[in-house]
């Protein structure tokens, strides 16, 4: 079997493309573990929501109800959200998650990356 010159500079160029060592860093995803206070009285004044997880970075920041808060960074594992008022006026299941900044790579960036929710309750 005859191979053209054609042929063997596509499989090299494939091969070489194939075997660059490249991968997409991987992030690791924030998480949630637990919400303290777990609850409050609807219409209750603002509090100070604390978040306990994993892979928390600085910069990172709580959304109650989907609405970013004023969050300050404590450590990898703790974020402090400032939740006003105006968040907890009538009874309801809210969704609280962390959102990690977008981060940049030398292949590109990457987006920001979102918890899953927990659930806080307005009672």
């Amino acid at each position: 079997m005859k191979i053209s010159y054609k042929t063997l500079l596509l499989l090299s160029v494939t091969a070489l493309g194939l075997g660059c060592g490249y991968s997409k860093p991987k992030a690791s995803s924030p998480a949630i573990s637990q919400l303290s206070p777990a609850s409050m009285t609807a219409g209750s004044a603002g509090f100070q929501l604390e978040v306990e997880g994993t892979n928390f970075v600085s910069g990172a920041v709580v959304n109650f109800n989907g609405v970013p808060e004023q969050t300050s960074f404590v450590s990898s594992s703790k974020l402090e959200a400032t939740i006003p008022g105006s968040a907890i006026a009538t009874p309801a299941t809210v969704p609280v998650t962390v959102t990690d900044p977008a981060k940049g790579s030398i292949y590109g960036g990457m987006g920001s990356i979102t918890s899953p929710p927990m659930n806080f309750s307005v009672n």
